[in-house]
């Protein structure tokens, strides 16, 4: 087959739909390298997280190749795109992130679109209104002209259903991944190096994710403000809510408690995560929650929120609480921290819970899917 991808996230996104995007053709391409596998760029750009796409034949990077393409290469992503698509011969296209070119559907393409979540209409407060519509108008057209649509959880299918009336055999729920390096046990010299580095205590929790309102930190502070022997480490990045949750650490002056790090590579996150003591997720919503799974394959106890999709990555042995019960949170973070037999028990079995995550399964699953389109 002739795959092809929007690799926009790819190429320029170095988070959570960046990381699915390229974890999906790095593993598509490992385990199915008889395929041709065809990425679709407004800029190719240099990106350390994209190496595995050197010296391998079967992956083939498309740009826009006109003065007019690369100056408005949004107009060549969303409406030119499949004019490319169909003279390359593509058989299969898979939008990795909400969208689809206008017009597929009139060409003999399969297609297929991952959504990820539908938080822009469940939580319309987190997004500007200009960006809200753009985004709920393409995912809506995406899963309306879809020969098949992907969901990463079952929260999320449940959610394409409720909001853009689609019919439920049309949707398949596939999980995320994540990146090899998690699912691999970093040198002991390398995660010393690491927390040297960072300047990392040796007994610290550990937090994930965008620093933004609905993931939630600053609740996470007003914990740790009443637990004066702990230590965060924070691995994100933001904008206002983050000068928020600044202005609380200056205040209670726990600067010396809490570090915030951005702009790490895998192999440094791994590390860091496969030192934590405990990792606290207490975002509001998600449409799957990548850090949890990443835990889970590092050795780390998860404590995340009750409901949506948490559990799905999350399994039956990590911790679910209330994300806006602070007395909860900390009640957990004790106990887990302290209760040798119990931290042992979620870490056995959130390590076998992410068996069900690994490479070879995914890029199956995706493989099946495209075959039976």
């Amino acid at each position: 087959m002739k795959l092809g991808f929007d690799a926009k996230r790819a190429f320029f996104n170095n988070t959570g739909l960046g990381n699915y995007s390229r974890d999906t053709i790095r593993t598509l391409g490992q385990y199915f390298s008889d395929n041709e596998y065809h990425l679709y760029t407004p800029k190719e750009i240099k990106n350390e997280r994209l190496s595995f796409l050197e010296d391998k034949n079967y992956y083939f990077i498309h740009s826009p190749k006109t003065w007019f393409d690369r100056t408005f290469s949004s107009v060549w992503r969303t409406i030119k795109l499949k004019n490319d698509l169909v003279k390359d011969g593509i058989s299969h296209f898979h939008g990795l992130s909400h969208e689809l070119p206008y017009g597929i559907q009139n060409t003999n393409i399969k297609t297929v679109v991952s959504i990820h979540d539908l938080i822009a209409i469940r939580y319309p407060q987190y997004f500007k209104k200009a960006d809200r519509i753009s985004y709920v108008k393409k995912s809506q057209y995406a899963c309306q002209v879809a020969d098949k649509i992907i969901a990463v959880s079952q929260q999320t299918k449940e959610d394409i259903i409720r909001f853009f009336n689609i019919e439920e055999d049309k949707i398949e729920v596939i999980y995320q991944g994540c990146n090899k390096v998690f699912q691999e046990e970093q040198s002991a010299d390398f995660k010393i190096s690491v927390s040297t580095k960072h300047q990392l205590t040796k007994k610290y929790l550990l937090y994930v994710g965008t620093i933004e309102e609905r993931k939630n930190l600053f609740n996470l502070l007003r914990c740790l403000k009443e637990l004066p022997d702990y230590q965060l480490v924070v691995i994100g990045n933001g904008k206002a809510y983050k000068n928020k949750c600044l202005d609380f650490i200056n205040e209670n002056k726990m600067n010396d408690r809490i570090k915030i790090l951005s702009d790490l590579s895998l192999k440094e996150m791994a590390a860091i995560y496969q030192q934590a003591d405990i990792m606290i997720y207490p975002s509001f919503f998600e449409g799957f929650g990548i850090p949890i799974l990443e835990s889970l394959f590092c050795g780390v106890p998860v404590i995340t929120s009750q409901g949506g999709c948490f559990a799905e990555p999350g399994g039956k042995h990590s911790s679910y609480i209330n994300p806006n019960d602070i007395e909860q949170m900390k009640s957990e973070i004790v106990d887990i921290s302290t209760n040798i037999s119990r931290r042992k028990k979620m870490i056995e079995e959130g390590k076998k819970h992410a068996q069900n995550f690994t490479d070879d399964k995914i890029a199956e699953r995706l493989m099946n899917l495209y075959q039976n389109i």
